[in-house]
């Protein structure tokens, strides 16, 4: 295990490999991401599962990205058990678990205006996240999402969600392109909001606009959530 200080960060935590990809170690992910988020500090998040060890391991692009990523959350349970295999103990986090707590948070900040914590929204098909952000708000009125955009934008599309990043900075920045176009796509525009949270929350946009179920509780209690989305 090592430590990883990218950037400045309070407490940096410790990093454990699974078959030579890094994730990280903390008693509370959501806890200290708030606590960034709180400071404004520039962070990737990287939700990792078996999937994304696999194709890291034959991406060489993905592996970097994960390599030099602020924070690895094991959010699938193949992480979990290979550390039980080599001794240690890893509290599996799934992303759209933490994605949620994030907004949540953001809803429910006691800060006063613009500096209460802002979100945007990247990814899915046409009107998914348009969907899922309007749920969001029908069950958290106070939040303060700043945009709203698919994952299907046009060269010149591209252009004004950029410039409209760059305008906004928001504080939370979820997208969900999947794996790994969405770590890729993070990795080359997180400059634009240098201050800024980015997660990669690959389907919950899904989820959250009802559009797909989540696996039922008890498949990821006996890490059989591949099953689910097989059969999905």
């Amino acid at each position: 295990m090592t430590n990883h200080n990218s950037f400045q960060l309070i407490q940096p935590p410790e990093r454990f490999l699974v078959l030579g990809v890094p994730v990280d170690l903390l008693p509370n992910y959501t806890t200290w991401l708030t606590d960034q988020l709180i400071d404004k500090q520039s962070l990737h998040v990287v939700t990792l599962n078996a999937e994304m060890v696999i194709q890291s391991i034959k991406n060489p692009q993905l592996k970097s990205i994960i390599d030099e990523t602020e924070l690895v959350i094991p959010d699938g349970a193949g992480t979990v058990l290979y550390g039980k295999l080599f001794g240690q103990t890893i509290r599996r986090c799934p992303g759209i678990e933490l994605a949620e707590a994030l907004i949540r948070f953001c809803g429910s900040s006691s800060m006063d205006g613009d500096r209460q914590p802002s979100l945007f929204f990247y990814g899915g098909a046409p009107g998914i996240a348009d969907k899922a952000a309007a749920k969001w708000m029908v069950r958290s009125p106070n939040l303060r999402i700043l945009g709203v955009e698919n994952g299907y934008l046009s060269t010149d599309d591209q252009l004004r969600l950029k410039t409209k990043l760059m305008e906004q900075q928001p504080s939370l920045i979820l997208v969900g392109l999947g794996v790994p176009r969405q770590e890729i796509w993070i990795k080359q525009n997180r400059h634009l909001c240098p201050n800024s949270l980015w997660v990669g929350v690959g389907g919950s946009f899904d989820i959250w606009a009802g559009a797909k179920r989540r696996s039922p509780q008890w498949m990821g209690d006996f890490h059989m959530v591949w099953a689910y989305r097989d059969w999905e």
